[in-house]
């Protein structure tokens, strides 16, 4: 009876540290969670999180949203990076074939709005896969893919 009781509380004490662990382990990322979002952003309490997707500048965000609405499904998602780098997500509506005559457009469209600079469209396959680059350069006004 004696061992038993004793057996008892040693796999007590063992189940106690082991809750202690995971406990402890899980606290401490939801403490540092809280510290990210409590940290405050430079773009501003009152932008939301697609928002902050579509771009990193207000020009960024305007042209990242009116790329997703006018591509007439196209394009699942767009981000703008620096005004400078677009990167899209294409929809399985979109064939292999027509990836470059979309990507030619793209970078075009990203030209007139932010113009005097080179830039970059990457292209995303449904899956998040890189599938094309193509890079626009103002001193040549030549388009190169790859």
């Amino acid at each position: 009876m004696i061992l038993f009781q004793q057996s008892r509380k040693i796999l007590a004490t063992f189940f106690l540290i082991g809750v202690l662990l995971i406990t402890t382990a899980c606290g401490g990322a939801t403490v540092s969670q809280v510290d990210r979002t409590t940290t405050p952003s430079a773009i501003g309490r009152d932008v939301t999180y697609a928002e902050l997707e579509r771009g990193n500048t207000p020009g960024g965000q305007t042209f990242g949203t009116w790329v997703v609405q006018t591509s007439q499904g196209l394009v699942q998602d767009a981000y703008v990076r620096d005004n400078n780098k677009l990167g899209v997500v294409v929809s399985s509506k979109v064939r292999p074939n027509e990836v470059r005559p979309l990507a030619k457009s793209l970078v075009q469209g990203f030209h007139k709005n932010f113009p005097n600079q080179d830039l970059k469209v990457l292209v995303y396959a449904p899956d998040k896969k890189l599938i094309l680059t193509t890079e626009y350069d103002t001193q040549t006004n030549q388009v190169k893919y790859s």
